[in-house]
């Protein structure tokens, strides 16, 4: 076992967590949180959150050899447009971006807040030096956007989770020709009753291909008297099939412990928007802690995959 890791849970925490903090970010900012990371050109790439101090988000980039240690950017990486169609859709921020590999490209999912909801926004770059703006992908309110790697019969696949008063925020699947038009929605997974994820769910990292299926890590939501607490939990879709789901773990696989995710901008908070599946069979996890700083961790693939397929619940 790598000593830079530790824990008893099927997640071993970086023992020098949190990974970034507003401490290290060149520009003022109040907090550094739910970022999407991927590997390009032999370094790890992280697109974080962070609030500004009149309470709207901005994307910074940070970078990092080995995945642990960050250095940040001198600029924010993507602000809200100031001209154009999409200046009227970020008004209030753009917020929790993934980093989705898809075809040679990176494409930039985001949520895009303003005085007419949320929607999520689509960008694409090559080199994280030039950002381009494709489109508005979502009609309000539809969130936590991940894109398959690959098509399936000849359409990109992504997960979503709309928003809707008669059942609780649940993870569906909507397929596309040409990354911008979607339909075909479905449900795939919803929040159990009295379980650690009964108040919603929706997608966290982009799914990771396995041998046996897509990893697929969301986050769940449990209310307490409390407030709510975020947790991590994992879940299995087939490989020539995403729709199909093999196995939804039926425990999570990573709460709220540490002082800073239990204490911060948000109480009881890890969310997760970024995974890396590492050569050595470990995934690295990166989750913002209580909606002000960013952590790492690893888990064995196996014992995620292994946690879907022998300790499932019903996905729906």
């Amino acid at each position: 076992m790598n000593e830079a890791f530790t824990g008893t849970g099927i997640v071993k925490r970086y023992r020098k967590n949190p990974i970034l903090t507003k401490a290290d970010v060149p520009y003022p900012v109040e907090t550094v949180h739910n970022a999407g990371v991927v590997r390009f050109e032999n370094r790890y790439i992280m697109l974080f959150r962070s609030h500004l101090r009149n309470g709207r988000s901005i994307i910074g980039m940070a970078e990092s050899q080995d995945g642990l240690n960050f250095s940040v950017r001198s600029q924010p990486f993507l602000v809200p447009a100031q001209k154009g169609f999409f200046a009227e859709y970020e008004e209030f921020g753009v917020e929790d971006p993934r980093i989705n590999l898809v075809e040679g490209e990176f494409l930039i999912t985001y949520s895009a807040y303003s005085r007419h909801g949320v929607r999520i926004g689509l960008a694409r770059t090559r080199d994280f030096e030039n950002v381009e703006r494709i489109a508005l992908i979502t009609q309000p309110d539809c969130r936590n956007v991940v894109i398959f790697p690959e098509k399936f019969n000849g359409l990109y696949a992504r997960l979503d989770r709309p928003h809707s008063q008669i059942t609780p925020w649940s993870i569906w699947i909507s397929y596309s020709p040409d990354l911008i038009h979607w339909g075909g929605s479905r449900i795939l997974i919803k929040p159990a009753p009295y379980h650690w994820d009964e108040m919603k769910i929706g997608p966290g990292a982009p799914p990771l291909k396995t041998e046996k299926g897509w990893l697929n890590i969301f986050h769940g939501v449990f209310p307490t008297m409390d407030g709510a607490i975020y947790r991590l939990g994992v879940a299995l879709h087939q490989l020539d099939d995403p729709a199909r789901v093999i196995g939804v773990a039926d425990e999570w696989i990573l709460q709220p412990e540490d002082p800073w995710e239990v204490t911060g901008y948000v109480h009881n908070v890890v969310f997760t928007c970024g995974a890396v599946l590492e050569p050595d069979r470990m995934v690295r996890i990166y989750w913002g802690g209580a909606d002000s700083v960013m952590c790492t961790g690893q888990a064995s693939v196996d014992e995620l995959v292994e946690l879907c397929v022998n300790k499932p619940r019903p996905p729906l």
